[in-house]
């Protein structure tokens, strides 16, 4: 039997902060991570196509109403969040690369200035003295090092880009598998007339396990408590499809 180091084990430590290792991390750089986007469709998805779907049911129109206002959203909604998380996240890049562009024409225009406010950026580490000087010159010897640690230190901005396209895609597959998640028992009785009893009790269940599962998902990543990500989404989701249940059955009484 093969006996597994554990992830928070010394042993774990050791084998994964060898100099080879550490190594071997810094040469291929930060990976972008696109959990933010998928959560940020599933729980968006999950939230807008069930509020269309209770909105629908507290209004008491018809399933068939509810699977074409459902699909409506689904589609058109999370194309929208994909867009424009594309268009946010290619902006981000633009700024990146303009704000690094500005700091190299200063750092040839006017390096003097520029050299300071590595002094100064550093000193308030603690740096001081020789050892200050000696920070100083060794970044302010590569016009590149010099232009990525202004980037970090002053404007505080990360030096990885985040692909756009594939900040787009996390969000609308999220947005789309869960989104389907309400229509699913509304789907199955058009196919199966009469399948399940209350499709909107069962939609809402699913709903509320799938809106846990994210949050547990997330938790994972963050080192959280499972259970408590997982009920802040679920309560999260839940108040947006009892304001829409309430405005559907308020809107029902004054147009009837």
């Amino acid at each position: 039997m093969v006996n597994r180091i554990r992830p928070d084990s010394r042993e774990f430590y050791q084998a994964t902060h060898s100099p080879d290792q550490i190594a071997m991390r810094l040469n291929k750089g930060p990976r972008s991570v696109y959990l933010k986007d998928f959560i940020y469709g599933a729980i968006d998805g999950g939230v807008t196509t069930f509020a269309v779907v209770a909105g629908v049911a507290g209004a008491g129109l018809s399933a068939g109403v509810v699977i074409i206002l459902g699909f409506a959203n689904l589609l058109a909604d999370g194309f929208s969040m994909a867009v424009s998380n594309y268009l946010g996240t290619r902006a981000d890049n633009q700024y990146r690369k303009k704000a690094r562009e500005r700091e190299m024409h200063e750092i040839q225009q006017w390096p003097q200035g520029e050299r300071e406010e590595i002094r100064q950026i550093y000193a308030s580490k603690g740096f001081e003295g020789e050892l200050l000087e000696k920070v100083v010159s060794v970044i302010t010897s590569d016009d590149n090092r010099w232009a990525d640690t202004m980037l970090q230190e002053e404007h505080g901005i990360a030096l990885s880009e985040h692909h756009p396209g594939k900040a787009a895609a996390a969000t609308f597959v999220a947005f789309s598998l869960i989104g389907l998640i309400p229509l699913l028992t509304y789907l199955i009785n058009w196919i199966n007339p009469g399948a399940i009893p209350d499709p909107f009790l069962w939609g809402a269940v699913m709903t509320g396990v799938a809106f846990f599962l994210v949050g547990a998902t997330k938790a994972s990543f963050l080192d959280q408590s499972f259970l408590a990500a997982g009920f802040e989404t679920v309560a999260i989701g839940g108040a947006a499809a009892a304001l829409a249940y309430g405005a559907g059955v308020l809107l029902k009484g004054l147009v009837s």
